[in-house]
């Protein structure tokens, strides 16, 4: 009698078991290139809620010189 698999057993007959690493261990988070770039990009935003609690962000630039 041949067994059927269901997908994700093919897929550990296949790869081999997910690798799972250490869950207590700290995340580590790498600063990249990338990553800096979004930063940047971000900083350039302030974000303002509206009078029904809505968020909404908007450029620096754009703001009245005493909100900034």
């Amino acid at each position: 009698m041949r067994r059927r698999l269901h997908p994700s057993n093919w897929a550990r007959f296949l790869f081999g078991p997910a690798s799972r690493g250490d869950y207590s261990a700290p995340v580590v988070h790498r600063h990249d290139d990338f990553e800096q770039a979004s930063e940047t990009d971000l900083a350039g935003f302030e974000v303002e809620t509206d009078s029904q609690g809505h968020h909404y962000a908007v450029r620096r630039e754009d703001l009245p010189k005493e909100q900034v």
